[in-house]
């Protein structure tokens, strides 16, 4: 499979993800790790549903990659992200030696490959990037997320506070 299609096929599939996390009311945010024309790793972000700040979907792929593949270094394999990934996901890239991250929608607040900071090339390990694949359709869904979410917020103020584990006061 040619690059172009290989990058559009596996961030498809992150999208898929994203979708699954949007309609469990996370921030829609998904990733593959792919060696070649294989996924070995998938994630989506479940911050919300775990109460855990690392819950991120790059995490949760790469974790699943290295335990898939039986070992860290994750050198020929490639992160699909739909969204920027931040410092934290961006470094656990770097860490696991990915070959390369491709994502799709830029993160001017958060992201880590370019917008805010660019931390895969501030590294000795310096994976390829490669961002705007889908773009539109992946910010699409982050902003479509974010709009529900203020509609709600402004609606029915109970159900948010409760969803994010706060108690009105």
């Amino acid at each position: 499979m040619k690059a172009d299609d290989r990058n559009e096929t596996m961030m498809r599939e992150a999208l898929r993800l994203a979708r699954e996390a949007f309609d469990d009311g996370e921030t829609p945010v998904g990733a593959v790790v792919a060696l070649g024309d294989t996924v070995v790793g998938r994630g989506r972000n479940r911050r919300e549903k775990e109460r855990n700040a690392l819950a991120h979907a790059e995490i949760e792929a790469i974790d699943e990659a290295c335990r898939r593949l039986g070992g860290w270094r994750l050198w020929e394999c490639d992160l699909y992200v739909t969204l920027e990934p931040c410092p934290m996901c961006a470094g656990a890239a770097v860490n696991a030696r990915i070959k390369s991250i491709v994502f799709g929608a830029r993160d001017a607040k958060n992201g880590a490959c370019g917008s805010i900071l660019d931390l895969p090339a501030a590294t000795t390990h310096r994976p390829a990037v490669t961002g705007g694949v889908l773009e539109e359709e992946c910010a699409e869904i982050l902003t479509a997320f974010f709009r529900d979410l203020r509609e709600r917020r402004r609606t029915e103020p109970s159900a948010w506070t409760a969803a994010n584990g706060k108690t009105e006061q």
